[in-house]
């Protein structure tokens, strides 16, 4: 479920709640008692895909085929196959 940040019209009061997809963008204000006082906001999301086979892209290209993820990824090692120092004992250091 998705956290909801809410802002009372009235009296400014703020309030975050844990609510369904389909939660009414308005209730009623816990502090003042406007009727329909506090109105959901637009808020950032803090939602993030990590880990292997997740992209920001798409779901089905990897994030190395946009600009910003080619300046994240891994530099060559002068053995040219991405190891450390040449010593991290994968089949390409031979």
């Amino acid at each position: 479920m998705p956290l909801y940040e809410y802002r009372c019209e009235a009296c400014g009061q703020p309030e975050e709640r844990l609510e369904t997809l389909s939660a009414p963008l308005f209730h009623a204000c816990p502090v003042c008692g406007a009727a329909e006082g506090m109105k959901r906001q637009a808020s950032v999301s803090a939602f993030a895909l990590a880990g292997d086979g997740w992209y920001k892209g798409s779901a089905s290209e990897p994030a190395a085929a946009s600009p910003a993820a080619k300046a994240d990824a891994p530099k060559e090692t002068s053995k040219g196959h991405g190891c450390a120092a040449g010593g991290c004992g994968c089949p390409l250091a031979g």
